[in-house]
């Protein structure tokens, strides 16, 4: 009877915290899933679309007129080529306060190409591919855009709502030159999502880092006749690189330090008298990151001076970590809770499963749940992002939603094969219900904007943000 009666009260708890559950799904919400639902179709095949073009940052020419023609065609206001970056985009619809954004990456990675198929099969041998899901990240913001401009249009929402087509995310970093030009100045509250193996809100922040390049000059020679006569660019990019590797035994567990050798000579019997690298510095925290810089770059003065050559630095950019925003997650939280998880159908799973079996990891298949609301942690390891510098300068709201099965490695084939097939279609989807839900919140409740913002300013305290790029265009046609 103890049971049965205990039974009972949990079943009108549960019963009770669902009712709860929908009525917060109020008739706006309901009216932004519906529209994804309603263009679900056109989503994916602009996603695909995206896919099939991999292009690299800078380089996303097709991408970003998908993308612009399809907010055209919505009826948004749209700018392309801002901030001096012809594949940069901002697309408007509404008037007035409040203004709220949301952020859309589509840039791709080099060498990743790959079929939708669970083991690796390059569709281009050599090509591009998005080995970070950002043809749905686009794609699902703008989608998310798109419902919020439906409820403007209706009269059932007053204000302004902005996406914003950021390029180059996976190298040179946009954004950074989107802030430069102002394009963040008055708005209220930025989302922001990201393809991942986790639906959850993203509460946890990001490294800081900067990137640049280190140059070698010194005599070219006969490298067998007379190499007396020659100052190698090559030595002194060697002792560089070995510098940095026994330098990493002193530094915080925090920091990363990643290289890219770019040139060290052209043939063997040449004393080589032009070197060059692409160097990278990360930590949790920008003022970490800064000590190790500054060092780094004493250490290829000091290289060149053992080389007897002569040596230039220059910065390609900089970013910051994330400034995380509990209050919006908490927010958010609140809208995938009641949206409920994706669902996968037994043909996804085994594809997960594949995935899986071929990386080598546990063929545990693709979860289905809602990760609850995690505590931020002080020291977060994991990559990095532009997102950090807009999180500086506006409050910024972060999903992470489910697009690849856990244990894939980013930032590979196996990224590229689940975000050109359903497993990639139903994240997007989801990302662009759940942060159009939560965008509702921000338009309906002015109380909650003003928490979101109290929060940020609070976290930001008095530091005052400035972007670490260098002065002039963005790099458009650098060739690094």
């Amino acid at each position: 009877m103890r049971f049965t009666c205990m039974l009972l009260c949990i079943t009108l708890l549960s019963c009770s915290v669902t009712a709860q559950k929908k009525l917060k799904v109020n008739n706006n919400k309901k009216s932004v899933i519906a529209n994804v639902d309603n263009n679900y179709k056109q989503l994916t095949e602009l996603s695909d679309k995206i896919w099939s073009y991999e292009e690299i940052a800078f380089q996303e020419t097709q991408s970003a007129k998908a993308l612009a023609e399809y907010a055209r065609n919505a009826g948004f206001r749209v700018k392309t080529g801002v901030a001096d970056i012809p594949t940069a985009i901002v697309a408007e619809y509404g008037s007035g306060k409040p203004i709220i954004g949301i952020l859309g990456e589509f840039d791709a990675l080099p060498g990743l190409s790959q079929k939708t198929v669970p083991e690796k099969e390059p569709l281009n041998h050599g090509a591009p591919g998005h080995g970070c899901g950002h043809n749905l990240f686009g794609v699902a913001s703008l989608g998310a855009a798109v419902a919020i401009k439906e409820l403007i249009e209706s009269g059932k929402l007053k204000g302004t709502v902005r996406f914003y087509g950021t390029p180059a995310e996976e190298k040179f970093f946009g954004k950074l030159w989107m802030i430069r030009a102002g394009l963040f100045d008055d708005v209220d509250v930025v989302m922001d999502w990201h393809p991942g193996a986790e639906t959850k809100s993203n509460v946890q922040s990001s490294l800081a880092l900067v990137d640049f390049i280190v140059e070698f000059e010194g005599q070219a020679a006969h490298a067998s006749g007379d190499p007396w006569n020659g100052r190698s660019a090559s030595d002194a990019l060697e002792l560089y690189t070995s510098g940095i590797n026994y330098y990493r035994e002193h530094i915080k567990p925090t920091v990363r330090i990643h290289y890219h050798i770019q040139d060290a000579g052209k043939v063997v019997n040449v004393v080589p008298d032009y070197s060059k690298l692409w160097v990278r510095v990360r930590d949790t925290k920008r003022e970490g990151m800064d000590v190790v810089y500054q060092r780094v770059q004493e250490m290829a003065e000091g290289a060149a001076i053992l080389a007897n050559v002569s040596h230039k630095i220059r910065l390609v950019s900089g970013i910051h970590e994330v400034l995380v925003n509990r209050t919006g997650g908490a927010a958010l939280q609140e809208n995938l809770e009641a949206l409920g998880a994706i669902s996968y159908t037994a043909e996804e799973q085994e594809f997960a499963k594949g995935i899986q079996r071929a990386v080598g990891k546990p063929e545990l298949g693709i979860e289905s749940i809602i990760n609850p609301l995690e505590d931020t942690a002080e020291h977060p390891m994991g990559g990095s992002t532009d997102v950090g510098d807009v999180s500086f300068v506006v409050p910024t709201i972060r999903l992470s939603a489910t697009t690849a099965p856990k244990g894939t490695p980013w930032h590979s084939w196996a990224v590229v094969a689940c975000g050109g097939m359903s497993i990639g279609h139903k994240g997007m989807g989801y990302a662009a219900k759940s942060l159009a839900m939560t965008m509702v919140d921000l338009f309906e409740n002015a109380d909650l904007r003003e928490k979101v913002k109290a929060e940020y300013k609070e976290r930001k305290g008095d530091y005052v943000y400035k972007a670490m790029i260098p002065d002039g265009p963005p790099p458009i046609n650098s060739g690094e």
